[in-house]
Formats: C-alpha cells, structure tokens, sequence
C-alpha cells in the first residue's frame, strides 16, 4: 500500500472512531456537531498510539473530536495572518522570512490547531500558483528563509514538493527553506518509504544552504521507534529537524512531561526550539489554553530537569504584533520581550505587564508602571534590560 493509499484509510467519522476508542453514545450528536465544523482525520498509525483504557490520553486529546470545541470563545486568527497576506497563500510578516501556504490539507487534522479556519475546509488562503509566490520572494531581497506550511506541504505529492524546492533554488548561500510538517509525528512512513522525496530532499539541502523541516512533537508517548527512523531519514538526507512544542492542558502542561519530551526529542537528533504558549483560538482556548502564571511555572519546572542541549527551547507567545519570549514572572508581574516583531524597532524590547490568575495571553494582561514601557529607556541600555529579565525574573508566586 502506498503512503497515499494509506491516507484513505483515516479514521473520519464516528462510526469508524467507534472501531477503535470507545465512545459515550450521549456524546455523539455533539461530536458530529464538531466534525460538521471542523473535519476529524485520524492516520492508523496516530490512533494505535491511544490507550484505549484512558479517557484522559493525551494522544486522544490531541486527535479526537471534543464537545470542548463547541465554545466559541477567542478568535480565528490570533496572529493578525489575514492583515500579513501579500496575495493567496503568501504572507510576509517579518522582513526576512516570507511564509507559504501549500496547503490546507494535513495527515492529521489536530484539535488544536491554531489555523482551524483553513484546514481540513474549503477556502482561498491557500498557495494556488507556487511560481508567482517565487517571484515575490525574489523581488524582496531582505528575504533569507522560507517557511512552506499549510495545512501540511508532505502530504503534497512529492513532484510538487521537488518542485518547490526547483523554484526556490536561486535563493543564495546564508538563505535556507523550512517544511512546517507534523508528519514525523502522525505519519512517519510518509518519510521512511518515499524514497524519491528522500532524494529531493537530499539534492536541495547543501552544505551552503540547508532545507529544514520544523515538526511538533507535544508529549513523549509520539516519540516511537517509527517516529525516530523518520528523523533519522531526514537527517541522514542532509535536513536539519527543529521542534516546537505547543503548551497545551491535559496534555503537556506539567514539568515532569514536558521536560521527558525534550529529553527524548533531543536523543533523536530533534533540536528544541521553541514552546508554544497555546492560542486563544476559537474551538481551541477553551480546552487547551494553559493560563501564562501556570505556563511559567511548568516550564520554569521543566528546565531545571534539563541539560543546556535540551532547554535551549524559547518559551513564546506568537502575538499579531510580534513573536513575544515569556522570559519569567515576579510576583505579580510577567516579563517579556520581542524575539521578533512587525514592526523591527520592537525586537529586543524588554517589558512587563501585570500578570493574572487566568490571563491566556497579552491581550489579557494589564499594563503597568514605566519600567522598559518607554522605548527609550529600554534601547538605551539593551544588555543592562535583557540581563536583568534573565537572571531576575522568576516563577509566579
């Protein structure tokens, strides 16, 4: 059977989830209600990774449906994507990176996903004419890297991927391509039979300028011996393979688990890059937000059980304004700082809001006093700021 053929196979509908995982027959006109919105798509091998006896298994968290995901609470686009939209499909937010959506298809369709308004639905987001998102990229020359996303661009076919890869090639030394993929995770054998993406792969990714797949493991319990050899596959093709973990409740949000992912990801090869504060994303917030004062605490918690290769992960908050690093809290106090921003006089800047016991995100926190609230002060003394928030901030008490 081919990897395509095996995709038909998916777990779609409540009767065929009903052959693998029980469900409370009180429970399924509500989650036909979901599906009907938001479209269920499990791969075989994701559902073998469910233990069938827990209710509360992180994995069925991750892929089965919930009524949780009836609220409506929080919003489709938390990240300000429609505002950064150049044309269909491509977005450019921050100067050097432009972001292309292949796709609005993945193996799985993951109940967290923060681009629910696209995946899995009928829409005119998506990358329809890869050649003219090319053009783009080559007339903005501050551009240095390329994320092709979606959905998930590796369930493309791989011809349309090599493609990609063709178009981009004028893309110079010190420019390099990213895959945002979870197949690793929900679909290994996509990567260990194609022995022609593994070739593709391994022509365009070159000494001078590697190609990166970025993927999302979130609990230790996805780091099979399957997902391994596809990491292996990929970097044994010259690809590079970062992770970022999104923060989610009931699933990763305790030291102890968290801390196990990072480990085993990094005994794979996988490097950590960063940890997801989760998105107050509608049918999302509700069921997986993790409040930012339990959020630091668990990955303040995580890191004192992890080596330098392991926590060298970010935790982030990907805001419309700006990639925003959660550097700790203090008393009632939460630092941040702009790992990225739209508007770049903002990267670097170091502040502080007032932190509460149920704030999910910056919208939620309020402002207070002057320090490093003025631009000013903060660019005047860049070291002394980002010294102070490292070493100083601490968990919320």
């Amino acid at each position: 059977m081919t990897w395509q053929e095996e995709l038909k196979e998916n777990i779609s509908s409540i009767e065929g989830l009903k052959e693998y995982i029980d469900i409370n027959p009180n429970e399924e006109n509500p989650l036909q209600k979901v599906i009907d919105a938001h479209p269920m798509s499990i791969t075989r091998y994701y559902i073998s990774l469910i233990d069938k006896s827990d209710s509360k298994d992180p994995i069925r968290k991750m892929a089965v449906p919930s009524k949780e995901e009836l609220n409506l609470v929080g919003s489709y686009d938390t990240s300000g994507e429609k505002e950064n939209t150049k044309m269909p499909g491509l977005q450019h937010k921050y100067a050097q990176t432009a972001l292309v959506l292949s796709t609005n298809r993945c193996a799985m369709y993951c109940r967290h996903c923060f681009r629910k308004r696209l995946v899995g639905l009928p829409n005119d987001e998506v990358m329809r004419r890869f050649q003219e998102a090319a053009e783009y990229i080559r007339g903005h020359r501050e551009i240095n890297n390329v994320l092709i996303t979606g959905g998930d661009p590796l369930v493309l076919p791989t011809e349309v991927l090599g493609q990609f890869l063709e178009d981009l090639s004028f893309l110079d030394g010190g420019s390099f391509i990213r895959f945002g993929s979870r197949i690793p995770v929900t679909f290994p054998e996509r990567i260990i039979e194609d022995k022609k993406l593994q070739e593709e792969l391994e022509k365009y990714s070159r000494r001078d300028r590697r190609v990166y797949l970025v993927t999302q493991f979130n609990h230790p319990k996805e780091v099979t011996h399957q997902a391994a050899e596809a990491v292996d596959t990929l970097m044994r093709c010259g690809v590079v393979v970062n992770n970022q973990t999104v923060l989610l409740k009931g699933v990763n949000d305790n030291p102890q688990t968290l801390a196990e992912l990072q480990n085993k990801l990094v005994s794979i090869g996988v490097n950590p890059y960063y940890v997801f504060q989760c998105r107050p994303v509608k049918r999302v917030k509700h069921h997986f937000q993790v409040p930012l004062c339990r959020g630091c605490e668990v990955v303040e918690e995580a890191k004192r059980r992890l080596n330098g290769h392991s926590k060298r992960f970010r935790y982030i908050m990907s805001h419309r304004t700006g990639k925003i690093e959660i550097v700790g809290t203090m008393d009632d106090e939460i630092y941040l700082k702009y790992h990225q921003a739209k508007d770049k006089s903002e990267i670097g800047r170091l502040f502080k809001r007032r932190l509460t016991e149920k704030a999910g995100w910056l919208d939620d926190l309020l402002p207070v006093g002057d320090f490093s609230e003025s631009k000013a002060a903060t660019r005047s003394h860049p070291a002394q700021s980002q010294h102070w928030g490292h070493h100083q901030a601490h968990r919320y008490r």
